[in-house]
């Protein structure tokens, strides 16, 4: 069976609906990690810039071959089909800004000293060790992200013309603050990439239930090889990895769609009822119907 390609997430469609056309976007770092967990897999984003300000709790990042392993506070900013992956401590908060990439490269073209518009690259900057010049760029941009907080979450008049303007101040102090990016780590070219294909692995066969040996046979290592990979590059091991995209898509069925749950566990390849809500409750802690009735009616 072919791979399917790296997943493009758009958030208007497999998050927050309700936004699926707006230009901006913002979350909560904790929520979006319920959502999704907290292990996220490689992924990108076509189409969209998207900024994690992390302001506590320990990230391994990962954009594009490029590793950085940091503690809060933190922010890392992913240009539009930059592949990433991420994992986040438990306790790990902060703010997630997606914004479509039309009003950065018009933000971009009119400032040219910000930055290239066609060579946007990924960046990790550490907030809590810059100079102090720069140090007035990362309290204002805190300010900004708790004023972008509060115009997203109320519904004023001049909402979508407000969200635009404290995006574009936000990614002023950002572009500021790239130069202070953090030199990326080393990591082994082939770890990384057999971890990338086992994501893709995964994401082409997690419904059926492969093993950890159907895995590791057809990514040609050893179980012990894939799974060393896995607690090297995401801090988990590689079955937690193929458990975080079922637990990902329950999420999501679970959120966005009226099926039951019976007809969830069968989606998911699931032939006991009852053994995907043990599944889901031992991953979630509360079982599927108590995660459906705990969500926003407005999502």
């Amino acid at each position: 069976m072919a791979l399917e390609p790296i997943p493009n997430i758009t958030i208007g469609q497999e998050y927050d609906q309700r936004y699926a056309d707006a230009t901006v976007h913002y979350d909560a770092l904790g929520r979006m990690a319920e959502f999704y967990g907290r292990n996220m897999p490689v992924h990108h984003h076509d189409r969209f810039f998207q900024v994690h300000y992390v302001k506590r709790g320990m990230v391994r990042v990962y954009l594009d071959e490029r590793q950085f392993h940091q503690q809060g506070p933190m922010f890392f900013l992913t240009p539009p089909t930059v592949p990433h992956s991420f994992t986040t401590e438990d306790g790990s908060d902060g703010h997630v800004l997606t914004v479509r990439q039309q009003l950065v490269w018009s933000l971009l073209e009119e400032l040219p000293e910000l930055g290239d518009a066609s060579a946007v690259a990924p960046v990790c900057v550490a907030t809590g060790r810059v100079n102090d010049e720069a140090r007035l760029d990362v309290n204002r941009v805190e300010r900004l992200f708790e004023e972008l907080r509060l115009e997203f979450e109320a519904d004023r008049p001049g909402r979508e013309s407000a969200l635009s303007t404290l995006t574009r101040l936000i990614f002023v102090s950002l572009f500021r603050l790239s130069a202070n990016s953090l030199t990326a780590q080393s990591v082994r070219h082939d770890d990384l990439s057999l971890f990338h294909r086992f994501n893709l692995e995964i994401e082409a066969h997690y419904t059926a239930h492969w093993t950890l040996s159907e895995y590791a046979r057809a990514l040609n290592v050893t179980e012990a090889r894939l799974n060393s990979v896995c607690r090297r590059i995401a801090g988990v091991p590689s079955k937690r990895v193929v458990h975080d995209r079922v637990m990902q898509e329950a999420r999501r069925l679970l959120t966005f769609t009226r099926m039951s749950v019976n007809e969830i566990g069968y989606q998911l390849g699931f032939q006991d009822p009852g053994y995907f809500c043990r599944f889901f409750a031992r991953h979630a802690a509360v079982t599927p119907s108590g995660y459906r009735r705990d969500q926003p009616g407005h999502r």
